[in-house]
């Protein structure tokens, strides 16, 4: 796996690194991968690359499926870190214990977006980024829906690193979350873009007639 690459932090957090995990097999997606669907023009993996890269000076660290992969191909040209995740099987918490190796030891924080919001914007990942206190004794700083649900993105406290190495299983870090003890700040983005993700053929289909309405 690449490391990320190092650099003196001026404790920004506009300069965190932000790590995409899509790794995942798209097993609901009946033969199609819904990272490779076409969102405005290009795959969605692409697009949330772009908005990563539009948003942080620091690295941009994607989780992959182990290769060859066609993933791979829709990242060509961007200046990001693919890393391969050859057990990915186990499920997300695979993504992230390697992810967190991988950030430079410097970093004060880190943002985890995934993979399949399209509905997420770059704005979206500032708003979050902007709202890090690093001093202020939070350790989570979270995406929610307008009405407070918590989701996506999540920026971690650099206190919470070590424990994504002991993570196990699929369940997309929540011991982590737990560690903090309620020491986060939820941030409400528009709608229920910080919790919608599209995992079934049927959820592309809605979402595109949703987009032709707009």
């Amino acid at each position: 796996m690449p490391s990320a690459p190092g650099k003196l932090w001026d404790m920004n957090p506009r300069n965190l690194p932000i790590v995409i995990l899509a790794a995942g097999a798209s097993s609901r997606m009946r033969g199609r991968d819904k990272l490779l669907e076409e969102v405005n023009g290009l795959p969605l993996l692409r697009q949330q690359a772009l908005k990563a890269c539009a948003v942080t000076g620091g690295p941009v660290l994607i989780a992959l499926p182990a290769p060859p992969h066609p993933r791979y191909d829709a990242l060509i040209g961007l200046e990001v870190l693919p890393f391969a995740v050859p057990d990915a099987d186990e499920g997300m918490n695979a993504s992230l214990r390697r992810a967190f190796a991988a950030l430079p030891r410097e970093a004060p924080c880190a943002l985890v977006l995934l993979g399949d919001l399209p509905d997420v914007t770059a704005d979206d990942l500032a708003k979050v980024a902007d709202a890090v206190e690093l001093d202020s004794g939070q350790l989570i700083w979270r995406g929610a829906t307008q009405e407070g649900a918590a989701g996506h993105p999540i920026v971690f406290h650099r206190t919470l690193f070590p424990a994504f190495a002991q993570l196990s299983g699929d369940s997309g870090g929540r011991e982590v979350v737990a560690q903090a003890k309620g020491r986060m700040t939820l941030v409400p983005l528009e709608g229920q873009r910080a919790r919608r993700d599209l995992d079934t053929p049927e959820d592309w289909d809605r979402w595109r007639r949703e987009q032709d309405q707009t």
